[in-house]
């Protein structure tokens, strides 16, 4: 006997900590899952750094005053234009020249402008004095001398030719221009010297088989503005000219019909003393940054008029958000070549590195004792070179890998280009270079919880009334075959209900909405009407039928009653909706998708079924059967039983079994992917799709790069869904265990 209790005490100790290692290893490993999920989020959070490389004193700098500085993508090579007409290639690190280019400006000219189109266009015009241009275009080719080495070559570009073209007619000079290049085509804004608005179209062409090349020019006099022009900047369709005036304000020209252009639209940036400083184009030229004296800046764009009055292609200048002040005026705006961020110098040696769509400010910081004039960015964002009134060029190593996600874009509303409003919105790649990602993760979210609502919405009252008459009413034999049943529909692939809800339901259920409906209704109707006319029944003839096999009586009934519910369904449209319920719902303004939510509901609801029914009517069964026992002596029902003892204990077992249901519908994916449009809209109408944070994981995943700003916001969403399942676990938890302690002493 001594040996067998130690042999149990060794084996009740072993198997205590087993189950205790056991239960710390699943909080382990839940631990690790959220750090992983974290670690993979946290540089969404960071803001941009920058490092000093290098400093030097650009050649010639102090005799040429600069007017635009550019870096090609290897950070190898920079550009910096000077006004007096010259483009100079320079070695990055050391600031040697690699070429210098001299621009054709004729003898007794002189340089009266500069302007600059988006970086991808990498277009620099010079305005001269006689209403001559010089177009130029900083390009550089790859060349490899030998295996394994790069070498990058200037290669300096006139896509109009090497001769100044002719802006205005008159010979008047060019006091503010601006360039733009659009397929086939080159444009030319300019304000002349004596007030005049002139809008030039060059149309290069090549010949198929000389080679040659031929420019046609075709020149437009804009309506002037009300007040001097100090900036211009071109979009990228020639369709839009903006510019700053002395006043302070923005003005829009609409040139998409260069003969007929007006002026659309005129808006204060500046107040008071305070001028407009520096004006440019974000990539894909749908929005404009423009930065004051004061050291402001404000993102705008074009927004489509909707007034009764305004025709379709009317828009107006709207002032979509603001960045952290600088503290000094505003000398360069340089945007970014394939993102809507931007990077910002002033007179104060403050550099500032921004980005539109999340209006985050990532980077404010002083950098040098000097004002700043000029400042460049690398085509892939990791490089900043700028120069400050004495010449210093000073290179910046740049740490910018995530500016477009911030809490305010992932779950705020956010005013994107092109949109009338701010609003939730998901997209988050397109097919266009200029494309805005899109990020908001409402939509997603409310997907979610759509998704899961309208599932337990179906699968509850299934699920836990079937609970209650099995584990209650039902009898012995009945009951050990219905509840193995249910229990093996849990083991059923969720991908193959998603495969039935797709490509049969929806369409079904297309095809026959009044059943939707009908069945809602006709139903808990027939049960009352059969439980009524079953009790009209002789005593001897319900005698005959043992307790607890009514339900195998009612299951012809329901199949009967479905069955005539489906038929009548054309009838029932023809006599209440003319013909098609579908085309009702449109000409009431509710939306139906073919794959919609009541789909999403009916199939998720099948999955989530078995999960609650097996847990609650365990919860049920176990109820001591003296406490049924002593409520039916002391006179209560059957029914009274149910109702205020049997649900009243199993209670916690009920609401875990609820709960529970709810995980699993909230983290479903198989069949929410193939059973909706996977469309991210935000609203609860039942007819319409959705888009779940999994199933927006499972899309998208395997398509996005490695480490980038969409794929950690991805993880985000994993770690959103891990987050609501655990506290809606904590929530259950918690309320399960007030439940039971309510109702123990029972």
């Amino acid at each position: 006997m001594a040996r067998r209790r130690r042999r149990r005490y060794l084996a009740d100790g072993a198997a205590r900590w087993m189950v205790r290692a056991g239960g710390g290893g699943v909080v382990v490993a839940l631990a690790l899952i959220f750090v992983y999920l974290f670690s993979e989020v946290f540089p969404l959070l960071k803001g941009a750094s920058v490092d000093t490389q290098a400093s030097y004193v650009a050649e010639g700098s102090r005799s040429a005053e600069p007017a635009y500085l550019a870096l090609e993508r290897y950070g190898e090579i920079g550009m910096r234009y000077s006004r007096d007409g010259e483009l100079v290639y320079f070695h990055l690190g050391d600031g040697e020249v690699i070429r210098r280019v001299d621009l054709a400006v004729p003898e007794g000219i002189e340089v009266t402008s500069v302007g600059n189109g988006e970086p991808r266009a990498r277009l620099v015009t010079f305005g001269l004095s006689d209403g001559t241009a010089i177009i130029v275009r900083h390009g550089f080719e790859l060349q490899f001398p030998e295996a394994g080495v790069r070498r990058v070559v200037p290669a300096p570009e006139f896509p109009v030719g090497a001769d100044p073209v002719l802006v205005d007619d008159n010979g008047a000079a060019l006091d503010t221009i601006a360039v733009q290049h659009s397929r086939d085509d080159i444009g030319v804004a300019a304000r002349t010297a004596d007030g005049r608005m002139m809008f030039v179209r060059f149309r290069v062409s090549t010949g198929s088989l000389t080679g040659e090349r031929e420019v046609r020019r075709q020149a437009y006099e804009l309506p002037d503005a009300p007040e001097p022009v100090t900036h211009l900047q071109l979009s990228a369709n020639l369709w839009n000219l903006i510019g700053a005036d002395t006043d302070g304000h923005l003005v829009y020209w609409d040139i998409a019909k260069p003969g007929q252009a007006v002026v659309r639209d005129r808006r204060r940036v500046a107040d008071g003393d305070e001028s407009i400083t520096a004006l440019q184009y974000l990539n894909g030229t749908f929005s404009i940054v423009a930065g004051t004296s004061t050291g402001q800046l404000s993102q705008w764009f074009l927004v489509r008029d909707e007034t009764e009055d305004a025709g379709d292609n009317i828009f107006f200048l709207a002032r979509a958000r603001d960045f952290e002040q600088h503290p000094g005026a505003i000398t360069d705006i340089q945007a970014e070549y394939a993102r809507k961020g931007f990077v910002v110098v002033d007179d104060s040696g403050h550099l500032g590195v921004h980005y539109g769509t999340s209006a985050r400010t990532l980077l404010l910081k002083k950098v040098s004792d000097r004002p700043l004039v000029h400042v460049g960015v690398s085509p892939v964002n990791n490089r900043i070179i700028f120069e400050d009134d004495a010449g210093q060029l000073t290179e910046l190593d740049l740490w910018n890998e995530h500016p477009e996600a911030s809490l305010k874009a992932l779950w705020g509303k956010v005013w994107y280009e092109g949109r009338s409003d701010p609003e939730y919105v998901w997209q988050a790649s397109s097919g266009s270079d200029s494309f805005e990602p899109k990020y908001s993760m409402v939509p997603l979210t409310v997907g979610t919880l759509k998704a899961a609502f309208f599932a337990m919405l179906f699968a509850m009252p299934l699920a836990i009334a079937g609970a209650v008459y099995t584990a209650y009413f039902m009898s012995p034999k009945l009951r050990g075959m219905v509840k193995p049943t249910i229990e093996v529909m849990e083991a059923l692939p969720t991908v193959i209900l998603g495969f039935l809800a797709g490509l049969w339901l929806a369409p079904f259920l297309e095809n026959h909405i009044p059943v939707v409906f009908t069945v809602l209704v006709g139903l808990p109707l027939a049960f009352l009407l059969f439980a009524w006319a079953w009790a009209q029944l002789p005593r001897s003839v319900r005698n005959r039928i043992p307790g607890g096999w009514e339900a195998v009586i009612l299951m012809p009934i329901i199949c009967l009653l479905v069955w005539g519910l489906v038929e009548l369904s054309p009838i029932i449209e023809i006599w209440f909706f003319d013909g098609s319920m579908r085309q009702w719902f449109t000409d009431m303004g509710i939306t139906y998708d073919q794959r919609n939510a009541l789909v999403v509901g009916i199939a998720m609801g099948f999955a989530v079924i078995p999960t609650i029914f097996s847990i609650a009517e365990d919860a049920v069964f176990t109820v001591p059967k003296h406490l049924t026992q002593g409520s039916l002596a002391l006179g209560a029902t059957p029914w009274q039983t149910v109702t205020r003892v049997i649900l009243l204990t199993a209670s916690p077992g009920i609401f875990s079994a609820v709960m529970i249901g709810f995980g699993r519908a909230v983290g479903e994916t198989m069949i929410v992917l193939m059973a909706t449009g996977n469309s991210p809209v935000v609203n609860f109408n039942i007819f319409e799709g959705m888009r779940t944070l999994s199933a927006n994981i499972a899309v998208e995943l395997p398509e996005t790069a490695v480490n980038s700003t969409h794929f950690r916001i991805l993880f985000m969403a994993g770690l959103v869904l891990f987050a609501m399942t655990f506290i809606v676990n904590t929530i259950a938890e918690i309320v399960r265990q007030r439940l039971r302690a309510r109702y123990s002493n029972l």
